[in-house]
């Protein structure tokens, strides 16, 4: 299937440092990434001061042409000598005293690497993780600032410990890796980060327990009229960045996150390339790549394969570029919910294009709650294939988690479907039938939403 699809949406529809003798420094010699998301950083041109050209003298037969000689110490035969690129800083987490045993808890270890790797004064200080072993972490925040161009490289398996019944009791137990305020940061490698959210997916408080229960006529499960169970249901985020920019993950294989495996909050300049994220169809909540509040993104040449979106973009995200993109098994690509609790939500400039969605309940999907304020603009899908896909395409204003929101009289404009912000200016070509039928959208924008300061975004 082959759409392109340009929407404008107001709102209602459903201290170490690198240097010689400092512990832990080695040479680094980097591999190939999967996904070919590799990215260079060559040396710079060669320094040094400008030698100025002599003066002509005035032409005079008894005066001979000076030969220019040049500065003292280069040979004119010799070529230019190259300037070569510093070697990395490498800092191995195990010279900090990580066992990668798979057991062992190496949290206070990547702390004290993390520590010297952000005072590092090197142009390029890599914090690796070697490919022979398996690390455990707990809760932790890798803050900065850090001097630009500092590498997470994960070669192994980096992972959090296995379910909630191991989780410390004083750690968070919404996010687990939080990258913090950074600027030129780099996640990337060869390696496995592994999320053990099984344990995490079947808490009874969430929502696909029942459907399972039900299945394997397991009662004790199910609460009063078929509802799930009461109890803690937060789950751990596994990667978050936050109030960062410049920001390149690449190359890594991420999987089983026990909620998002990615979330992206109030960040700017950010490149994904090379992901390959997975986790089971029945896994709740666990959206590939979430971003909110965040601008000029870039999402390219990855897999994902999950039990939720993909692909979510919340609130507050501009300029969204989505290619090479192949989804499977959960929702498909979303922008929403927006507008939950009556808030104001504005999304603009979003392009999702030569993507593939495979064996999911949805494709493209824009879903805003009933009572919200704001808009989304400026969205395209061009050349989106989907094989095997429910629905491919759904602008859904009234979108509820349990079905009995009560009917608002606002929303986030989406044309003729609410006849108060209906949507307007979507052009669709090569288009399968639709519901409502497309004739039926209304042309241009109503009068009475040209001046209303609820629908007004940057």
């Amino acid at each position: 299937m082959g759409v392109a699809i340009r929407l404008l949406f107001l709102p209602l529809m459903a201290v170490a440092f690198c240097g010689s003798g400092v512990s832990g420094r080695s040479h680094f010699h980097k591999k190939p990434l999967r996904g070919g998301g590799g990215r260079h950083r060559g040396g710079g041109g060669k320094e040094g001061s400008a030698v100025s050209s002599p003066a002509v003298p005035p032409a005079d037969d008894s005066t001979q042409p000076v030969t220019p000689q040049p500065p003292t110490g280069i040979v004119p035969s010799d070529p230019a000598t190259p300037v070569q690129p510093a070697e990395p800083c490498v800092l191995d987490v195990r010279a900090y005293g990580a066992v990668g045993d798979g057991t062992t808890d190496d949290t206070q270890a990547f702390r004290e690497a993390w520590k010297a790797a952000c005072a590092s004064d090197s142009d390029s200080t890599v914090l690796l993780v070697p490919s022979d072993g398996t690390f455990t972490i707990t809760t932790t925040t890798f803050s900065g600032p850090c001097k630009p161009g500092l590498v997470f490289h994960v070669d192994g398996v980096l992972m959090p410990p296995d379910g909630p019944d191991c989780w410390p009791p004083s750690d968070n137990r919404r996010q687990w890796i939080v990258f913090s305020n950074l600027d030129g940061m780099t996640l990337r490698g060869a390696g496995t980060i592994e999320g053990n959210g099984e344990d995490w997916w079947n808490l009874p408080c969430k929502p696909h327990r029942v459907r399972r229960a039900l299945a394997f006529q397991d009662l004790s499960r199910i609460g009063p009229n078929g509802s799930t169970l009461r109890g803690p249901c937060d789950s751990p985020t596994l990667l978050r960045f936050f109030m960062s920019r410049n920001l390149v993950v690449e190359g890594l294989r991420v999987e089983n996150s026990p909620e998002f495996h990615f979330r992206f909050d109030g960040c700017s300049d950010v490149r994904v390339d090379g992901l390959y994220i997975s986790s089971p169809a029945n896994s709740p909540n666990t959206d590939g790549i979430h971003v909110e509040n965040t601008e000029r993104v870039a999402i390219y040449n990855s897999r994902i394969s999950n039990g939720d979106d993909c692909i979510s973009i919340g609130t507050g995200s501009y300029d969204v570029d989505i290619q090479n993109v192949t989804c499977g098994l959960g929702h498909g690509i979303s922008i929403g919910s927006l507008g939950v609790h009556n808030s104001q939500a504005c999304v603009a400039n979003v392009t999702v294009r030569n993507a593939v969605i495979r064996n999911s309940d949805n494709g493209l999907r824009i879903k805003t709650w009933q009572g919200g304020m704001g808009s989304v603009s400026g969205i395209t899908f061009d050349t989106v294939v989907m094989e095997n896909v429910r629905n491919c395409i759904i602008v859904d204003q009234y979108y509820c988690l349990d079905k009995r929101c009560m009917n608002q009289s606002t929303a986030v404009h989406v044309a003729d479907v609410s006849d108060t912000v209906p949507c307007t200016n979507i052009t669709m070509s090569e288009q399968t039938p639709t519901i409502p039928p497309v004739t039926c959208l209304q042309d241009g924008l109503p009068d009475a939403l040209l001046d209303n300061p609820d629908l007004k975004c940057r």
